[in-house]
């Protein structure tokens, strides 16, 4: 049975105490921005279109920007990254804030503004998930991550109540006043955070590089592309409720901001307290039978949203949406993480948070056009049926279970003494290792290689083959290449004590007296 570690274990560290109250205090102020732009659009313009297309301005900057920013989480200084992405957001609410008292917004404008601010989100998101696993235990990261959710979650329950107020009170203005001061909170703390910095014994990657090897290394990564799978379909037809909820209130239930806010903050109030049966619910089912479970609750919530015309009916279908929402996101975001090494964290869960924050936006998008071109009951009731089938699609990619998983580096590599005097620019390297295997091995040995061919080309390697010698036929050479010295050396690196096991059976396989023979040879051109 799985066990997890208690939440209070985890606050116990100050560092991701202090930086988790600080985000939730930011958290609450955008979820009083958020209620301030929806209410605000739906004063602006009658068009169902244009009010959902708020939730996906900001959700399109994460499908669109995050790659980048888990970049810059894993080759800069996280901690500054952050800095830059909330000044950013400070900045920018600022302004919004005075067009909106001066009534100087149009219905573009404001989404415009609501762009800005999902920018700053998708920049400081990847290296704030990233520095989890730098600040407590491998084994707390997912109760961490479950933490992070059920502190959103909780500003969940009263931040939207008391953005209806503010708005009630003050217009929107008063709401994104609120969420430009709320920043002033979590800038405090990164200013005041000092964490541990590893010494990097390689040069940063560039750019483009760093790109393509966080695209490759997920390409190549099954799990990560069943839960990046499962979580944008699951956000491609949840984010209904949340996209359409304003027109809900104002058409189905006849009813205000304070009402809208209302059940926004019974939807946190649900996720809280599914939440509190989160360990229990992980030490009891497989992550497959969790998801499958959140897939189907929340199609009944969201199918009951767009039936219901009473207030208190909805407010408790928004209270399981909630809960189920948390349970998936979470365990989504957790088996990301628990499933990538430290050197490329930052961008696997950068490309989650493409997929699922894509599947919002695009989710947003579609559901806005069917709710104003057939209603919005029409719409939520479809939206209901592609959770049930998201479901279904579980048996063809199940979300995989991830403990058992060691990351940690494997640190087997030394470098060789060359005598070739060599930069750290030289190349194109390549390498050959040869192998002796029995006949009767070679089936065992080539789906090994199968799996080691993976594992290369995953950490870097390009342009992989294995070759039998045509009159020793118990020979067999891997040949492999790699652009630099430096990236060979990377290339090792990035062994994780998880495929530890794929090289030790390979090794037991070969029946020479010595080690396989690992030859390197730098390629010049021809004359």
């Amino acid at each position: 049975m799985k066990t997890g570690i208690a939440p209070a274990v985890v606050l116990r560290n100050r560092d991701f105490r202090r930086l988790w109250i600080s985000a939730q205090a930011s958290n609450l102020g955008s979820l009083i921005q958020a209620v301030g732009a929806g209410w605000l659009m739906t004063s602006l313009t009658s068009s169902e279109r244009m009010v959902a297309l708020v939730q996906t301005s900001l959700t399109l900057p994460i499908m669109v920007f995050a790659l980048a920013a888990g970049v810059f989480a894993d080759s800069f200084d996280r901690r500054k990254v952050m800095i830059v992405a909330q000044s950013f957001m400070l900045v920018v609410s600022v302004l919004l804030t005075v067009l909106a008292a001066l009534g100087g917004l149009s219905p573009w404008g404001l989404l415009g503004f609501t762009f800005l601010i999902g920018c700053g989100a998708a920049l400081h998101n990847p290296s704030w998930q990233a520095s989890v696993g730098d600040i407590v235990k491998r084994e707390e990261v997912p109760t961490a991550i479950s933490l992070n959710a059920i502190g959103f979650n909780i500003v969940r329950s009263v931040g939207p109540a008391a953005g209806g107020v503010a708005v009630a009170i003050g217009g929107a203005a008063a709401a994104f006043a609120v969420n430009a001061f709320s920043y002033l909170a979590i800038l405090g703390a990164l200013f005041t955070w000092h964490p541990v910095r590893t010494p990097r014994a390689l040069p940063r990657e560039a750019f483009g590089a760093a790109f393509v090897a966080g695209l490759r290394y997920v390409a190549l990564s099954p799990n990560l592309i069943r839960a990046i799978l499962r979580s944008a379909t699951f956000g491609a037809a949840a984010v209904a409720i949340q996209a359409l909820l304003p027109v809900v209130v104002r058409d189905e239930l006849d009813g205000g901001a304070v009402a809208y806010g209302v059940l926004l903050g019974s939807f946190g109030i649900g996720a809280v307290s599914g939440a509190m049966f989160s360990q229990r619910l992980r030490a009891r089912f497989a992550n497959e039978t969790l998801a499958r479970i959140c897939f189907v609750g929340m199609g009944a919530a969201t199918c009951v949203v767009g039936n219901s015309t009473m207030l208190p009916v909805t407010a408790l279908a928004l209270f399981v949406g909630g809960g189920c929402w948390l349970q998936m996101m979470s365990l989504a975001n957790a088996t990301v993480q628990m499933s990538a090494p430290r050197w490329v964290v930052g961008r696997t869960v950068a490309l989650y948070q493409t997929g699922a924050f894509g599947g919002m936006a695009l989710g947003s998008w579609v559901w806005g056009l069917l709710a104003e071109a057939q209603g919005v009951t029409v719409a939520l009731t479809a939206a209901a049926l592609m959770l049930l089938v998201g479901a279904a699609l579980g048996r063809f990619v199940p979300l995989p279970d991830f403990e058992g998983l060691d990351l940690d580096p494997l640190n087997h590599f030394k470098e060789p003494p060359l005598r070739l005097d060599l930069t750290h620019r030289s190349g194109p390297i390549m390498i050959v290792v040869t192998y002796e295997i029995a006949e009767a091995d070679e089936a065992t040995f080539q789906q090994l290689m199968a799996q080691r061919r993976r594992i290369r080309i995953r950490d870097g390697a390009q342009r992989w083959a294995l070759l039998r010698d045509l009159e020793k036929p118990d020979l067999w050479l891997e040949t492999y290449h790699v652009p630099t010295w430096t990236e060979y050396v990377r290339h090792h690196a990035r062994r994780t004590q998880s495929d530890k096991g794929v090289n030790e059976a390979i090794l037991a396989l070969h029946k020479g007296t010595a080690p396989p023979a690992v030859h390197r040879y730098l390629e010049r051109p021809s004359l």
